[in-house]
């Protein structure tokens, strides 16, 4: 038997809107868990991810806050140029530390924070991107018992992202962001 998840973290990079659009937009208002994502934003500028995503989106969505406690079935977007981290009492938490893979948020940060504080209760999700961000923190949360999917590379906007977390962590599913999102509406 499974474990029931409660939460989804979601990394992306270069084409992120495109697949975010297609994975965050098909969740029901009804939908249960929270979902945190990192995306590789430019640090010297306010992100509009959050605005963008509310318009497109049935569920809440919201920058990031530090300290600010997680509540499901809202969609949290990292703000520019902090490292998202989920503290073990499940509140969001901001850090301005070094970049990781040149990025900062680092979808790695947020990925093995998640596995800390959800365990096997936790599903990952990488998806496009040009860099190797993500594909640690998606072999932390597996093997933490959490859940991996990963964008197929053949549909990614930028397959190194993918192609990168399917090396490093073999067992994740490798699905279309359609077959994501459905498996998503599905947990």
């Amino acid at each position: 038997m499974s474990v029931q998840p409660e939460a989804i973290v979601i990394g992306a990079s270069a084409g992120a809107v495109e697949a975010l659009s297609v994975v965050l937009t098909a969740l029901p208002a009804s939908f249960r868990l929270p979902v945190i994502v990192v995306v590789h934003v430019p640090p010297d500028r306010r992100s509009v991810m959050a605005e963008l995503f509310q318009a497109k989106c049935v569920l809440p969505v919201q920058e990031a806050e530090d300290k600010q406690p997680i509540v499901g079935g809202t969609i949290y977007f990292a703000p520019p140029d902090y490292h998202l981290l989920i503290e073990v009492d499940r509140c969001l938490s901001l850090s301005s530390d070094e970049p990781v893979l040149f990025s900062r948020p680092s979808i790695d940060v947020l990925f093995e924070s998640a596995a800390d504080a959800y365990g096997p209760t936790m599903i990952a999700i990488v998806l496009t991107g040009a860099n190797h961000d993500g594909a640690a923190g998606l072999r932390a949360v597996v093997d933490a018992g959490g859940r991996g999917l990963v964008q197929d590379p053949e549909t990614a906007f930028a397959a190194a992202m993918p192609e990168a977390a399917i090396q490093m962590c073999p067992s994740a599913r490798v699905m279309s962001l359609e077959a994501i999102a459905q498996y998503l509406k599905e947990v």
